[in-house]
């Protein structure tokens, strides 16, 4: 367990389900949401392409079942994956597990061994499962036929993109949670003249506050193109 502390296991309690804008994704939001409190299935692969918000909702997970006194690991299988696969060893002991980027060690037959025992552990001691991929399971390229099949026992949910006003109310979210007051006519100025997608946004806009408090100024379209200028 003393090795097992020294893996980036933590979760960050900022990323909670107030601060992700649902869009099209309720239905998915409410099985996590029950899950993270030990309800629901005891195992849910979500999937969706990279930017949908899978890492912001396993943490949001972790940070709902810490506040209700379960223990909680996220779990990075793109960083732990450097560890080796006795990175997996003794996590179960957590009531829940999230583990994040299950592609990343799709084609890993040790890996994917170990990920395979680890799940059955987990069943063992009644524990649950939460997984997110930018694939569903079926298409992943997993060597393991049984590691496939036992993903395949559990409830697959799809994230979905945001549309333009969902982004929108993302940003104006984000915004909030910064303590800034974010107006329509500047957030569709950011999404029109930035990446579109929302991670490279939400960035954008943590670096405009940083900005903006330094200059002492409100977030405006001249502050914004100026600061975005600069920049590129």
């Amino acid at each position: 367990m003393a090795r097992q502390l020294a893996l980036p296991l933590g979760f960050k309690p900022e990323l909670g389900f107030d601060q992700f804008w649902p869009g099209p994704n309720g239905e998915v939001i409410a099985h996590l949401r029950r899950a993270a409190l030990g309800q629901d299935e005891s195992l849910i692969v979500i999937w969706g392409d990279s930017g949908t918000g899978k890492t912001h909702l396993l943490n949001a997970s972790c940070a709902s079942a810490s506040r209700s006194g379960r223990s909680a690991a996220y779990l990075p299988l793109s960083l732990l994956k450097d560890h080796g696969p006795e990175a997996l060893e003794g996590v179960e002991a957590f009531a829940l597990l999230c583990l994040d980027d299950l592609q990343t060690i799709a084609g890993d037959r040790d890996f994917e061994t170990a990920l395979f025992n680890l799940f059955n552990r987990v069943r063992d001691n009644r524990g649950q499962l939460l997984a997110s991929a930018t694939l569903p399971s079926p298409q992943l390229d997993f060597v393991l036929p049984d590691l496939a099949s036992r993903l395949a026992w559990g409830l697959t949910l799809r994230l979905q993109p945001l549309n333009d006003a969902d982004t929108l109310e993302a940003l104006v979210l984000k915004a909030r949670t910064l303590g800034l007051e974010l107006s329509p006519p500047v957030g569709r100025f950011l999404m029109h003249h930035a990446r579109r997608d929302l991670p490279a946004l939400a960035m954008l806009l943590e670096q405009l506050d940083r900005a903006s408090l330094a200059a002492q100024r409100k977030l405006t379209v001249p502050f914004v193109k100026r600061h975005i200028g600069e920049n590129s």
